[in-house]
Formats: structure tokens, C-alpha cells, sequence
């Protein structure tokens, strides 16, 4: 099976979501995590933009003995040097060098034309070059930049010397269709496609960037660069998780393994979650508490009967727990489990009066709690107790 890498920039563009702040002791902590995740890359910030995040990607590349370590750049020399000095100590470095390509980002905000662009991006690739080996090059803006010029831009830093093209999707403006079909126009139109490393980079302004990460992958991507929890600018970005569980249990289609520990997907997404002080939403894929709660009795029942009937992964896969909340929709089968759960010995007879007294509960609170569960078996005992016409 061909390998897909994990390229993580939740210490960089994770770090661009509005009111996240890490300090450099909670990204070194991030970066041990990811690590441990077995993501192949942290781009552990952007050197140029303080003496903090110089700092801080330092101290990673001290840290960090597997994962590659990247400094991210724009093509502009004080940027590439200071990327360049503070991954020097890495034991695996690299670098990320970008420009912006579409005629947007030309016209309004680079005020360059086709031709400055393309030997800004000659002159400072081959620069990067003589410094690390290892250099990652971005054309922003790439799904809405003309494919012809979006081809010379990318063979232009391939001839300099880029070692791994990144494809963003800046503003989560493509389709998985129009996204998959620009990997499918690279390997037609690049003459070494094969030689060099390919990734995707999806945000998500439209809710697509897992399906665009994922359609990449399909059609020929060796790389998803995302972030945990979908963290990042305005929407955020694929959710690296999302992505990494999407792959596994549907490899059946795509055909291709990765590095990362999905038993450890519940606990990196709760630190990280937790020090950038942003709840989990919960009912988000994979992490979200509601991911393998079932409240409808049509699926407790099924769930109790066989978990496959309403789980395509097990929770244990991505070190979470299944749950079976209890509420107005809540049927017999999974009320009788739960009291069975909590000690108590009952009968199918027993259901019959128990069920309208949790119902009755059940239409009054959103969820009904084990302290409710207990007042209640105990409110039904007494009742059992002086009816007599109820057999022990």
C-alpha cells in the first residue's frame, strides 16, 4: 500500500484561530504529543513573526528527535534566514516557503505581476536550497490560480529545488471533484511528478476540507497537511484526525496506510483542546462526546444487540468510549441494560411498570442522570413491596 504522511500545523496556523495563544512550554508539549501521534512533521511556527515563535520553534527542534521539524516561510529573505537559524538544531528539519499565486493575491495584495513572481519564486527557492535540503514549496491561493500558471509557478520551484509541493486551498473554495482533478492535471503536466512529494492543504469555509484532503489523497497526494480539531483561520482546516480514521476505515477505497497511533486520537485531541481553552463541539466526527452516544432506542436497541449496526469504528480504535444516554427517546432494552448496569436485578415483567416511570422522568429533563435512575428503582420497590399483586 502506498504511505500518506501527516504534515501538522496546529502550532502555526492552528494557532491563527481567533483568542489561542499557546506558550512556548504548551507547544513544546503539543509537539511531544504529535510526535507521539506519529505525525511525520510539525511545522512548529512562523521564526520571523516575534522573538516568541523564534523562540518556541527552537526549543521543538531541541525537543523533537522523529518528527521533522519546519519553519514556515514567505518568500522574502529575513523570513527564509530566521526559519532557516532556528530549526539549525533539529535532528530532522525542514522548511515552508510561500508565495501567493492567484491573480486576487497578485493584483491586490503582492502588486506583482506573472513574470516577478515566478523569478521571486526561482531566486529565493534556490537560496533555500543551499541552506536545508528538505524544502517545502506553497503556491497560496492554488485552486483559484490559472492551471497553466499554477503549473509554471510549481515546476519553477521544482527546478529550484523543491522537494515537496503543498496544494492550498486558502480559502475552502474547491470542490473534492475540482480538488482531486488538480492532482490528476500534476502528474499529467509535471514531467517528475514522481520524484518530488505532494500535499494537500484544506481549509474549511465550505465544510469540505476532510472531503478535499481525502479527494487529494484518491488521486495521487502522499501528504495531508492539517491541524488537530480542525484549528485555524476563520473555518479552520482539515481536522488531521478526521482524516487519519477516515483513511483506516475506509481502505477498502483508498488503499493506503499511515504512521498514526489512533488509540492516542481521543487523548491528543483532549490535551490540545484544553490548552488552547476550545471546547470540542459535541457532535463533532471521531472526538465529539456524542460520537458513539445513542439516545434513540431504535439504535440502543440495535447497538445492544450488535454495535456494527450503528458504529463503522469501534471507539476503542480511537480511544474513546461508546455511551448510551437515556432520554425521552430512549426504548426498554437500553433502560433494562443500564439498570443492570448499575446493580439492579430486573425482570421483563419488572419493565413493564418500570418503562412509564422513566418516561415519565424522561419528558421532564433532557437527559435522566443514574441519581434519577436510583430514585426511581428506589420509588418502585417500595410500590412492589405493599402491592401484592405483584409476584417477587
Amino acid at each position: 500500500m502506498r504511505k500518506i504522511t501527516f504534515y501538522d500545523t496546529t502550532l502555526r496556523d492552528g494557532e491563527q484561530t481567533i483568542g489561542v495563544n499557546f506558550t512556548t512550554d504548551e507547544k513544546v508539549r503539543i509537539a511531544q504529543a504529535l510526535e507521539a501521534y506519529g505525525v511525520s512533521a510539525i511545522e512548529a511556527g512562523f521564526p520571523a513573526a516575534s522573538n516568541k515563535d523564534f523562540d518556541a520553534v527552537s526549543q521543538i527542534a531541541r525537543t523533537i528527535k522523529q518528527s521533522k521539524i519546519v519553519g514556515l516561510a514567505r518568500l522574502v529573505r529575513r523570513d527564509i534566514d530566521a526559519a532557516i537559524e532556528a530549526t539549525k538544531d533539529a535532528a530532522h528539519r525542514g522548511i515552508h516557503i510561500f508565495i501567493a499565486t492567484s491573480p486576487i493575491h497578485r493584483e491586490a495584495k503582492l502588486h506583482m505581476t506573472k513574470a516577478e513572481v515566478i523569478e521571486k519564486i526561482k531566486a529565493d527557492v534556490t537560496y533555500t536550497k543551499q541552506f536545508i535540503d528538505d524544502v517545502i514549496f506553497s503556491p497560496e491561493d492554488a485552486t483559484r490560480t490559472e492551471p497553466d500558471f499554477l503549473i509554471e509557478a510549481i515546476q519553477t520551484a521544482i527546478d529550484a529545488g523543491a522537494t515537496m509541493i503543498n496544494i492550498p486551498d486558502t480559502v475552502g473554495y474547491s470542490t473534492p471533484d475540482e480538488y482531486g482533478a488538480l492532482f490528476d492535471f500534476f502528474q499529467k503536466e509535471i514531467p517528475n511528478y514522481d520524484q518530488i512529494g505532494w500535499s494537500t492543504h484544506t481549509h474549511n469555509d465550505l465544510g469540505m476540507a476532510n472531503a478535499n484532503a481525502l479527494a487529494g489523497v484518491a488521486h495521487g497526494a502522499t501528504e495531508i497537511q492539517g491541524t488537530i480539531n480542525g484549528m485555524g483561520e476563520r473555518a479552520g482546516n482539515v481536522d488531521l484526525i478526521e482524516a487519519a480514521v477516515a483513511l483506516k476505515v475506509r481502505q477498502d477505497k483508498f488503499q493506503v496506510e499511515t504512521d498514526i497511533d489512533l488509540a492516542q486520537s481521543m487523548k491528543v485531541a483532549t490535551a490540545i483542546s484544553q490548552m488552547a481553552e476550545m471546547p470540542i463541539q459535541p457532535n463533532k466526527a471521531v472526538t465529539g462526546r456524542n460520537a458513539f452516544a445513542h439516545e434513540s432506542g431504535i439504535h440502543q436497541d440495535g447497538y445492544l444487540k450488535n454495535p456494527a449496526t450503528y458504529e463503522i469504528l469501534s471507539p476503542d480504535m480511537v480511544g474513546a468510549h461508546a455511551s448510551l444516554p437515556l432520554g425521552k427517546l430512549s426504548g426498554s432494552h437500553a433502560v433494562m441494560s443500564k439498570l443492570s448496569e448499575l446493580g439492579y436485578e430486573v425482570s421483563k415483567c419488572d419493565m413493564i411498570h418500570i418503562f412509564p416511570k422513566f418516561k415519565a422522568i424522561a419528558e421532564e429533563h433532557s437527559l435522566v442522570s443514574d441519581e434519577q435512575l436510583c430514585d426511581m428503582m428506589r420509588q418502585f420497590h417500595v410500590e412492589k413491596a405493599v402491592d401484592s399483586q405483584w409476584v417477587m
